[in-house]
């Protein structure tokens, strides 16, 4: 069956929420082993560049949450932070229509391009990577 001859699965809150759950754990995981240990996950993309990427910094915000440093997590690196932002947001939203609540959608004319959200989201990364990168490390 070619992949435009797939059905879409319609959007379920509940598998939203698996889903996020999922990511949740392995992320508090890997950030308290590298609060107990002091090692996280090397960047492969710094060490190969000596460049940030998107998401370096990403154990440094970990830590500095699992400690309730909302001001250090966000100098480490405020992409990650308002991802991890956006994704509490729609816990929130998903928890609520699992329980039975209004089901709060984007508007129609994003609704049937989730490649667009994707782009979105990796042009924000691109720009922000640009960006940190013009200031030099301290």
């Amino acid at each position: 069956m070619s992949p435009q001859m797939l059905p879409v699965r319609a959007f379920d809150a509940r598998r939203g929420l698996r889903a996020l759950g999922v990511f949740g754990a392995v992320g508090l995981g890997l950030s308290g082993v590298a609060v107990v240990t002091g090692f996280g996950i090397p960047c492969p993309w710094r060490q190969l560049t000596g460049t940030l990427c998107p998401l370096c910094g990403g154990t440094h915000v970990g830590m500095a949450l699992w400690h309730g440093d909302l001001a250090a997590a966000w100098a480490a690196n405020q992409f990650v932070v308002g991802g991890l932002v956006v994704l509490v947001l729609l816990g929130l939203l998903w928890t609520i229509e699992a329980l039975g609540g209004p089901a709060v959608r984007p508007p129609r004319s994003l609704r049937g391009r989730p490649g667009l959200w994707w782009v979105v989201i990796g042009a924000v990364a691109v720009v922000f990577a640009v960006v940190r990168n013009l200031v030099p490390l301290g």
